[in-house]
């Protein structure tokens, strides 16, 4: 008995490689040589109701990936606001998000915090339960990451802690043998070096 021979979609949905040519999102069209990369991306937009709706839907559209997202208003008398976005793929993949980003209508400007060399900082708030030389221990690194006690009760602290994603990320895995309960984080914030206003 012969097999039917398959459909022109389904023989272009399994290369020569076994990898799929007709991707599910973004990230599946990238070349093996292609380096994946992180950027930090600082949307200038006017302050109006469905503005943040439309640039994660134009993400969400396009299967790119958000690690990170803030939003706060900028300049009231402009009615501008800045969403900050941490997100990865190859160099040609992160052009296009940039540009489909200032096609928007609400969308002023978008600039490449990474790129530009600008300046990243993360706050987290870190809760540790521990006592003992457990309790100890977490004090003691906490001045070496120049984590702040915001509050503590006899069984556990809460720090405060500032600084690039990576160390809030060490912080947090230095905690966790300690005791760590639970972690808070705002999210990447940035600005860009210079007398020049970014925004």
């Amino acid at each position: 008995m012969t097999k039917a021979p398959k459909s022109p979609r389904a023989q272009k949905s399994t290369a020569r490689s076994g990898v799929r040519e007709d991707p599910a999102s973004a990230y599946d069209m990238t070349d093996a040589k292609e380096q994946i990369e992180h950027r930090t991306l600082a949307c200038i937009v006017d302050n109006e109701p469905g503005v943040l709706a439309r640039v994660v839907g134009l993400f969400s559209a396009r299967g790119y990936n958000i690690e990170s997202l803030t939003v706060a208003e900028i300049d009231r008398n402009a009615h501008q606001s800045r969403i900050t976005i941490v997100t990865s793929g190859t160099n040609h993949i992160l052009e296009q998000i940039e540009q489909q980003l200032l096609r928007l209508v609400p969308v002023a400007r978008v600039i490449d915090v990474t790129q530009s060399g600008g300046i990243e900082r993360e706050l987290a708030l870190v809760k540790v339960a521990g006592q003992g030389e457990r309790r100890v221990e977490a004090l003691r690194i906490s001045e070496i990451f120049r984590a702040r006690v915001i509050d503590t009760t006899n069984e556990s602290f809460i720090f405060e802690v500032t600084g690039a994603s990576m160390k809030i990320d060490q912080f947090v895995e230095l905690m966790r043998p300690l005791g760590l309960v639970e972690v808070s984080r705002t999210g990447v914030l940035s600005i860009q070096r210079g007398k020049e206003k970014g925004g």
